[in-house]
């Protein structure tokens, strides 16, 4: 038995579980071996003759005797007495026939569970069990830290526990690190570490064990990405643009805009020129926080490969935000003759071929990858919010060219660890400014208690200053159902009602019809509503300048980054701008994780924070795809990730002399988020 052998091979114990093993991704030997516990219980061996009511224990010995007993509400209590030399105790059970079958009088067991009272009399409700062939062999079930795994119907630790025990006793494991590697790290050996992770002696044994299996998970992904990037530079041929001879119309461009571009911006557009000017793909990632100017970095871009004869296409993930940038970009490029084309489920469909729009540059949602975009010189791809769209999206838009040059655009702030781990082959531009003249937004955390002071202040200034209020209702299922559409309406009429009566409100959610969300929005921008109530759905793409106060209700409910991201939807304007976070949270944890939101506007510092407080799960939420599927590493483990990565770089060019962590390198599932 090696690894590799499937488990399916490993008798009718095994094969009677296939399914339930297949649904959690266990197939192979190793795949079980590194199916790791998520806790330990940590059970303590104690004399019968010692044990204190309340107390949690395990207790080991002869049974002496066996009785089922019938209750008066039909239920039954199997009653089973041991005994050590200190004495003897009744382990109780409740419901389980079957534990009569599977223990007999003279077996030795051992029992993990709570001494409790029963009249004047100790007893031990069991709550783990093993009968052990003799008196002084090993108890993996009921005694020192006991693995728990995530388990699944059919599937349970007990079960887990026992065929790892097995498993260890019958399988080779092999290293496969460099000696140097394991030094220079601090690494317990391969076959140690998975030993200890499942049957630990101490905790730091189990802790030593994790950072190990860790650092192989992340050094695979990191040389994975690696060589898929140099693939990527080998394989693939760009069309190199000319940047010199047309910076002067790139000038000309620049100095007709309404604002002086940030330095910020001007890094992040020279950048973008390097890599276009290149024979390899561009594929870089640009990052920064909504208003800090991201599209007019993509127009620039735009305009470039236009004065290349080529054209663009630009991708967003919904029609409120394909609309901005539409209306953005063709305002800043209609001047200098390049047609810009919507492309939406909304806009008109050209009924013959003759009709088909000329375009430079095509901008809409997946309508531009359902054939209704012709492009005849596809050259350069921009994905905004490129995370909310699936692979298979993404790489049928890049399919209607030969390699064109990739732009990816986010507002959710990305931690550099993140980043280094999930985007190995990606390059980075990060808009850290704001356009001049944005006045940092003043956010305050609003405890239930004075929520109608809140109130009072934020109608006083829609009075006195005509201030524009969006208020935010939270996700309440995964996705925007009819649970949360139904939180945002309650919350409408209410508000209407009772809190900003003699108020123009709006109501908007990701269920109404498009015509209706761009009346609504409309309605809003012109200033004949005062309070637009909405779901999240405003946290992409809508830009309303006079809008100055955001309510987010449940704040507590969000990460900070999505915060964040929900708050710059007003301060676009030069209008001094508001946030109230609403919350009944009481946690001083919670209270204090919001109040990071008065002190902190920087995304990337706030998504950081949120990474250690709440772990990456929490952090990115449902909206976000192409977290990698890390199975032993966390995240949060800024050091392993990074010494990681240092040893997959010194190793890259070495594979070939480590033939079994060079084929396990090949075998990586890397996310493909970037190029697909």
């Amino acid at each position: 038995m090696d690894l590799e052998t499937p488990l399916a091979l490993l008798g009718p114990t095994f094969r009677m579980k296939r399914n339930v093993l297949a649904k959690v991704d266990l197939k192979t030997v190793e795949d079980l071996l590194l199916y790791i516990p998520f806790r330990y219980e940590n059970y303590l061996v104690s004399k019968i003759g010692i044990l204190q009511f309340g107390e949690q224990a395990t207790i080991q010995g002869e049974v002496i005797a066996l009785v089922n007993i019938f209750t008066k509400r039909s239920l039954s209590i199997q009653k089973i007495t041991i005994e050590d030399e200190t004495g003897k105790i009744d382990a109780v059970f409740f419901n389980q026939k079957f534990i009569l079958s599977n223990i007999k009088k003279g077996n030795f067991v051992s029992f993990a569970g709570r001494v409790e009272k029963f009249g004047s009399k100790k007893i031990l409700t069991v709550r783990s069990y093993e009968v052990l062939p003799e008196p002084n062999s090993e108890a993996i079930h009921t005694t020192g830290l006991v693995p728990v795994y995530s388990e699944t119907r059919g599937l349970f630790s007990k079960w887990i526990r026992n065929r790892i025990k097995n498993l260890l006793e019958q399988v080779e494991i092999e290293e496969y690190l460099p000696e140097n590697i394991i030094r220079e790290n601090q690494l317990v050996s391969l076959s140690a570490a998975i030993r200890n992770i499942h049957f630990p002696k101490t905790h730091v044994e189990a802790e030593r064990a994790r950072i190990r299996l860790s650092f192989d998970e992340l050094l695979i992904k990191h040389a994975a990405s690696l060589i898929r990037k140099k693939e990527q530079e080998q394989k693939k041929k760009a069309i190199p643009f000319e940047i010199e001879k047309n910076r002067t119309k790139l000038r000309d461009l620049i100095k007709t805009l309404p604002f002086e571009l940030t330095a910020a911006q001007k890094n992040a557009i020279e950048d973008v020129f390097n890599d276009l000017k290149k024979q390899t793909p561009m594929n870089r990632l640009l990052e920064g926080d909504v208003g800090s100017g991201k599209t007019v970095v993509a127009a620039i871009a735009a305009y470039l490969t236009f004065l290349n004869g080529y054209q663009t296409a630009l991708m967003a993930p919904t029609e409120i935000l394909a609309n901005q940038h539409f209306n953005t970009i063709r305002t800043i490029l209609e001047l200098f003759g390049v047609k810009t084309e919507l492309f939406t489920s909304s806009s008109k469909k050209p009924t013959a071929k003759s009709q088909q729009p000329k375009f430079d540059i095509a901008i809409g949602t997946h309508a531009l990858i359902h054939k209704r975009a012709k492009f005849d010189n596809l050259g350069f791809v921009v994905i905004d919010e490129q995370q909310r769209f699936g692979v298979e999206q993404r790489a049928i838009l890049k399919e209607k060219a030969v390699n064109p040059h990739l732009l990816s655009m986010t507002a959710t702030p990305i931690p550099r660890t993140i980043f280094l781990t999930i985007y190995s082959d990606l390059a980075l531009s990060v808009l850290n400014e704001m356009p001049k003249g944005r006045q940092k937004i003043k956010t305050w955390v609003v405890p239930e208690e004075k929520r109608e002071r809140g109130y009072r202040w934020i109608s006083d200034k829609i009075r006195a200053e005509k201030s524009q209020v969006f208020v935010v209702c939270p996700f309440i299922e995964p996705s925007e159902t009819l649970t949360t559409v139904k939180a945002a309406k309650v919350e409408f009429e209410r508000l209407k009602k009772e809190v900003f009566e003699g108020f123009k409100l709006g109501l908007l959610h990701g269920r109404l019809k498009t015509s209706k969300k761009n009346s609504v929005i409309e309605k809003f921008r012109e200033g004949s509503i005062d309070i637009l109530v909405a779901t999240p759905v405003i946290e992409v793409g809508i830009d309303i300048p006079t809008a100055d106060i955001m309510i987010v209700e449940a704040a507590e409910r969000f990460g900070l980054a999505q915060l964040h991201q929900l708050r710059g939807r007003v301060g676009r304007g030069d209008k001094q701008s508001y946030c109230f976070l609403f919350t009944d949270a009481r946690s001083e944890k919670a209270l204090e994780r919001l109040g990071y939101l008065q002190t902190i506007d920087n995304g990337p510092e706030l998504a950081e924070i949120d990474l250690k407080l709440r772990g990456p799960g929490n952090m990115f939420g449902t909206a976000q795809h192409g977290i990698p599927d890390l199975k032993i590493a966390s995240l949060s483990d800024l050091a392993t990730i990074e010494r990681a990565r240092i040893s997959a770089e010194q190793l890259f060019d070495k594979l070939n002399k480590y033939p079994i962590l060079k084929q396990k390198v090949e075998e990586a599932d890397i996310p493909k988020i970037s190029r697909d």
